[in-house]
């Protein structure tokens, strides 16, 4: 009888062995990728209304010079005009058309032909830019990269007259909450401007209300772009509270 037990017992033990190994993980759980933000305010539609423009403006630009060219010093002469001045135009286009940019944890990917990243927290330099093509004033950060990387431009909202395009909310958060620990280019003061600016779209304020449209407005005319010193953001900012 406790032969019996016995072997009993240890086919229990050897059962048990084995159920214990077969739920031991046999690989590593893959680590998560951070979310991809779209920092990108314009939908897929407007960007193809935009390329396709930008492309018969480039067909009629080049067969007006190559008309000319043509009139001139006859068909070869004409056609090669042409692609000289069709070529760039549209390279250029479609890089516009290619460009893509987004918010990976706090780095910031841009990609056209290629791709280039800039970290929000490591990077050197962080300035407020304003530009003004015919009446339309984009206000942007420009973050400069490690070294000789190319300077990223981020564009916060777009206003023309009364109205305009904004970021989003969660990009918005996400960019405030990616340059606070920026303590090298002030990120603290960019961050507060982009919680003000959130703020008031949670009050529902009206466009010329919000900070950004006030920051645009502010800014000289006749300038093409400009550039506003961590100095000049910082009142700005402090002045929100008066």
């Amino acid at each position: 009888m406790s032969g019996k037990g016995g072997e009993g017992r240890e086919d229990s033990e050897r059962s048990e062995g084995t159920e214990l190994t077969e739920q031991e993980p046999t690989a590593g759980t893959p680590a998560r990728e951070p979310e991809r933000i779209p920092l990108s305010g314009d939908d897929p539609t407007a960007r193809r209304k935009r390329t396709v423009s930008g492309l018969i403006a480039v067909a009629l630009l080049a067969a007006a010079f190559g008309g000319v060219a043509g009139l001139v010093g006859g068909q070869v002469a004409g056609l090669v005009v042409a692609a000289v001045v069709a070529v760039p135009l549209v390279l250029l286009v479609t890089s516009g058309a290619r460009r893509r940019m987004w918010l990976e944890g706090t780095t910031v990917v841009v990609r056209t032909w290629g791709s280039r990243t800039v970290n929000l927290v490591t990077a050197p330099r962080i300035d407020l830019m304003i530009t003004d093509v015919r009446g339309t004033r984009t206000v942007s950060l420009l973050v400069s990269g490690q070294g000789r990387s190319a300077a990223v431009k981020i564009d916060l909202a777009v206003y023309a007259g009364t109205g305009g395009r904004e970021l989003g909310i969660l990009p918005l958060r996400r960019l405030a909450d990616a340059v606070v620990n920026n303590m090298d280019a002030g990120g603290v003061v960019f961050s507060q401007l982009l919680v003000a600016q959130l703020r008031a779209e949670a009050r529902g304020d009206a466009a010329a209300d919000r900070p950004l449209y006030r920051l645009a407005s502010a800014a000289p005319s006749g300038k093409l772009a400009q550039r506003f010193s961590i100095e000049a953001v910082s009142r700005f900012v402090a002045s929100l509270n008066d």
